[in-house]
């Protein structure tokens, strides 16, 4: 059997039926082999790092492993802001990496693949030889789950034509779910939990499968304890009295005002970082039970008061079991009061559209309510994302990715590409920025268009890079440096097979929006906003 064909046989026999790439010749006879398996797909990008983004907002989505495809030198550096976004977010990525043959040092695109890799926090793993292609294949797709980051496979190029034995390598993933919370952990946690007067409960994305959001929220109930999530964990308790929704820098005025108050806050599946505690914030005065399946996790950003190593579902059903046994009361802080004034709490922010730019807030409530609910959300970063966040929301925080993990603009693009890729039947909304549509949108749209998916493009353009426009602005300094005078992007879209719209106003923009039951491709709506306009983080 020749070496592409026994990784083909490799990948599906891991269950790997979707790539993302872009091929060369350190990759290419592999991915011709894989696409000519039965079930499988193969999306071409073309840029290397949508590669990577969209393996990442494929497993961010589906849950499942993503992987990406490159071939050597400068096809993997391409890949590093992404890689590092993966990394930061704990992302379970694969990504098959061509290598220079290790004969040939002076090939123009040979480098140090491996430093390259490590420096970005990735973890790195030799295909060694072919003869033993199904051992490092498993082991690198370990690696990718048991420690939740990217894992590079570096494949050296002359291995393809070179006849090999394929003998399959069974899974190496031992199922870490039910991991069941000691005794001892339990007690700790559970002394600050009934001492407490105004118990928050919290769930991060460790925290979000149904299972689990039961167990919480009869936990909740049991001890009078409104909900919140962190930002990737959003809307997991939609429809609850009590919830209060996200917990962090975006927090609505009901939100802080009962956090405020709070005594003590019971997290499960959250990393709790400065975001989620607004600069420690959250913990300050507070006791902290620490709920994890993933010791990891446990003490990386804060200490806590009380930390349970444990899987979130279980340990939740303990604390009642307990609780129930113990004959403590409910606190009360759960109150219909709260829920009354969640109920009526009201989004306060006036329209400031003119006839030449559409306000950010009513441009994003418009769009909520014209895009179908069970919607997939993928949110590029920048300032936009302050008002967008709060807005536009999702039936299932399995729906909902951003790339805010490194602080790069222009990820969003191919995020969203593996997330439609990953959820075919349901439109995927992409809000991304001007600068970040510039950067790493507009090659891909046509990827998009490509590969017929039902994408649909939110670009908030205020025409500037609007971190940098604010921080001119604030010291009274001439801000057109940070300023751009972008092309008419609505055209731009259909000339590479979309349907675009150029939206100045809430008239044009209502138009643009009562297309989209109708469409059948790709539609980018290009709303143009006063840059003097746009909110930052409150």
């Amino acid at each position: 059997m020749l070496f592409q064909d026994a990784m083909a046989a490799g990948l599906t026999d891991h269950g790997i039926d979707t790539i993302f790439g872009l091929i060369g010749d350190g990759n290419l006879f592999v991915m011709d082999s894989f696409r000519r398996r039965p079930g499988t797909t193969y999306v071409g990008v073309v840029n290397e790092a949508t590669a990577v983004e969209a393996a990442s907002g494929y497993a961010q989505i589906t849950g499942r492993l993503g992987v990406a495809t490159v071939t050597h030198g400068p096809a993997l550096t391409n890949t590093i802001t992404p890689l590092i976004d993966a990394v930061r977010a704990r992302v379970p990525l694969l990504l098959i990496a061509g290598d220079t043959r290790p004969d040939d040092n002076d090939h123009t695109q040979n480098i140090p693949q491996r430093e390259v890799v490590l420096a970005a926090g990735a973890g790195f793993e030799q295909l060694r030889s072919p003869l033993t292609l199904a051992d490092d294949l498993a082991s690198a797709i370990r690696r990718a789950h048991v420690e939740r980051r990217p894992i590079v496979l570096d494949m050296p190029a002359n291995f393809q034509w070179a006849e090999t034995e394929y003998l399959r390598s069974p899974s190496r993933l031992v199922s870490d779910a039910g991991v069941r919370p000691s005794e001892d952990a339990l007690d700790s946690a559970l002394g600050i939990i009934a001492g407490a007067k105004r118990p928050v409960v919290l769930a991060g994305r460790g925290a979000i499968d149904p299972a689990t959001r039961a167990a919480l929220v009869r936990f909740a109930a049991r001890i009078g304890a409104p909900l919140t999530t962190t930002l990737k964990a959003r809307d997991l308790f939609r429809g609850e009295p009590h919830d209060l929704g996200i917990c962090g820098t975006v927090a609505h005025e009901v939100a802080l005002s009962t956090l405020s108050a709070a005594d003590c806050v019971i997290a499960f599946g959250a990393s709790l970082n400065r975001f989620t505690t607004m600069e420690g914030w959250l913990v300050d005065k507070r006791r902290l039970v620490q709920i994890d399946d993933d010791r990891h996790s446990l003490g990386r950003h804060v200490v806590p008061d009380a930390g349970v190593l444990g899987d979130a579902a279980m340990t939740a059903d303990e604390f009642v079991a307990l609780l129930d046994e113990a004959g403590i009361p409910p606190t009360g802080f759960a109150s219909e009061e709260l829920a009354t004034e969640l109920v009526r709490r009201i989004d306060k922010q006036a329209d400031r559209s003119t006839d030449r730019s559409v306000d950010i807030h009513s441009a994003l409530r418009r769009v909520d309510a014209a895009v179908a609910p069970d919607r997939t959300v993928i949110t590029d970063s920048g300032r936009f994302i302050f008002s967008t966040w709060p807005v536009i929301g999702v039936q299932d925080p399995r729906h909902f990715a951003h790339t805010a993990n490194y602080g790069s603009i222009g990820l969003g693009m191919g995020t969203a590409i593996g997330a439609s890729v990953g959820r075919p039947d349901h439109p995927t909304l992409l809000v991304t920025g001007d600068g970040g549509f510039m950067l790493g949108g507009l090659n891909e749209f046509s990827t998009a268009v490509r590969h017929g998916l039902d994408l649909i493009v939110l670009l908030l353009n205020d025409g500037a890079y609007g971190a940098e426009h604010i921080q001119f602005v604030r010291r009274e300094l001439d801000p057109g440096m940070s300023t751009f005078d972008w092309p008419d992007f609505g055209p731009v879209a259909d000339a590479l097979g979309g349907r675009g719209f150029t939206v100045r106003n809430l008239s044009e923009l209502d138009s643009a929006l009562a297309h989209l039951p109708h469409r059948d491709r790709p539609v980018l709506i290009d709303v143009h906003l006063d840059p003097e306009l746009v909110p930052t983080a409150h």
